[in-house]
């Protein structure tokens, strides 16, 4: 039986809990309607409980949720609340707590900053015994900002309980990678640098800054989706086989292969590369120089594509260059897991043509996945080509935010980031900023609607 939850939402008037966790919270509701779940908002902004059940009400719908659902959450409470405030949000703790065997979420849609503040505040206020906190990313600004956060809230609950949010990890694509590794005896038996000679993880989208200069010009392509995704995602491509599929295990499995990556040759001046879009044209739409987008401070020397290579130093990829990439205002949208097996050791002669590395290619969006082997030609058996056999893995019912939300309201840490975790990745990340810092990587500029430049891997369609 689900354990009744309240949850909490620090943050309820802002564009993160509107644009994607209420509607995550929809497609849940949708699929599981009868939930024992109470929702309350939390702000310093004046909505009241009319206002916040109208954004509610548009956000849930926006997810999926039926009319039925609507009505169920209608009388949903708000309170105003300043959260670096000890003594007021002890009072709003006292008033949304239920009794002994409910669940507390609370879950810090806020800026990284207020997060931790709002932590500190709360470090002065009684907790129900079974509170969960869900944080955003970043977690931290850095390694050592990184293990001072873990440190602060371990005072507040144990580290199971912490909920260190990371969408990705509730893509489906990201979680069937688990099944196609696990559960398939072909890809079990080629999956290590034996068969594999090179991994590329890309999130290359058409997407500019669209007004969210305010995050962004801080954060940067490195630390908003290496960082923050796609060093996880490579985890859960590259860690071992865990025994069983739970929280424990799988987070175990993620935090040694973080332990174990190292940037590729150990320099970070030759492991990363670091690019800003210049004005453009992306199908229709004009897109400014990024330095002319407002908000942008020109002075912070922000990235809009980072690259990042490195190498997951243990018996199963030792030698296997992995690459990890994101970048926005491109003209060809690339957001895939990329496998690129070696070559065959002899290839018998009387074969003729290229024989081009065999790929799998795993969607990450839209959810499909592509085998391209190599085979004999239509009219000449002898004449090698590519043949790419397609299919489209299974489609979510759940947005990534709602699979994320069914997890942490359900008390499960299985798709959150656990404390060690989120520190390993700041290393490698502090390692390359700092060398961008000391000016030993260039920027490098490329137009909006570009596609990916080709040296700087592949980017295959």
């Amino acid at each position: 039986m689900t354990t009744p939850t309240t949850l909490l939402v620090l943050g309820a008037s802002g564009d993160l809990t509107r644009r994607l966790l209420l509607p995550g919270l929809g497609s849940l509701l949708e699929r599981d309607p009868d939930r024992p779940l109470r929702i309350v908002g939390a702000d310093r902004a004046d909505l009241g409980a009319d206002g916040f059940a109208d954004r509610l009400g548009e956000a849930l719908a926006e997810g999926g949720a039926s009319d039925a659902v609507l009505a169920r959450h209608r009388e949903s409470d708000y309170h105003r609340l300043d959260v670096t405030d000890a003594d007021a949000f002890a009072r709003v703790l006292a008033d949304v707590a239920g009794d002994a065997n409910e669940r507390l979420v609370l879950y810090f849609a806020l800026p990284p900053a207020v997060t931790e503040r709002a932590c500190h505040a709360l470090t002065h206020c009684d907790l129900p015994a079974d509170t969960h906190l869900a944080m955003e990313k970043p977690f931290g600004r850095d390694q050592e900002s990184a293990r001072a956060l873990n440190e602060l809230v371990a005072r507040l609950v144990p580290d199971e309980r912490v909920h260190r949010v990371d969408h990705f990890l509730g893509k489906s694509t990201v979680i069937d990678v688990m099944a196609l590794r696990f559960a398939n005896r072909m890809t079990q038996a080629v999956w290590s640098a034996d068969h594999i000679a090179a991994i590329e993880i890309a999130y290359d989208e058409a997407l500019a800054l669209e007004g969210r200069a305010g995050y962004y010009d801080h954060a940067g392509a490195l630390v908003d989706m290496i960082q923050s995704h796609l060093l996880q995602v490579m985890a859960v491509v590259a860690m071992e086989p865990p025994s069983q599929i739970t929280g424990r295990e799988l987070r175990d499995a993620k935090s040694a292969v973080l332990r174990a990556t190292r940037l590729w040759g150990g320099d970070a001046a030759t492991a990363s590369r670091r690019g800003r879009y210049t004005a453009g044209t992306i199908g229709e739409r004009h897109v400014p120089n990024y330095l002319d987008e407002t908000g942008v401070d020109p002075a912070r020397d922000t990235e809009t594509m980072a690259q990042v290579t490195v190498e997951v130093v243990n018996q199963r990829w030792r030698g296997v260059p992995i690459t990890l990439r994101s970048g926005k205002a491109l003209g060809h949208t690339h957001k895939q897991i990329v496998i690129t097996f070696e070559d065959v050791r002899h290839l018998p002669e009387g074969f003729r043509g290229a024989d081009t590395r065999d790929r799998l290619i795993i969607g990450l969006d839209p959810d499909v996945m592509e085998l391209r082997l190599t085979t004999n030609g239509t009219e000449d058996p002898f004449e090698l080509e590519q043949s790419t056999f397609a299919t489209e893995l299974r489609r979510a019912e759940l947005t990534a935010y709602g699979e994320v939300l069914a997890a942490i309201l359900d008390g499960e840490a299985m798709l959150s980031v656990r404390g060690d975790a989120a520190e390993e990745c700041w290393r490698l990340t502090d390692e390359v900023l700092a060398a961008w810092k000391a000016g030993t990587v260039p920027m490098e500029d490329y137009e909006a609607g570009s596609p990916v430049p080709g040296d700087w891997g592949p980017a295959l369609g």
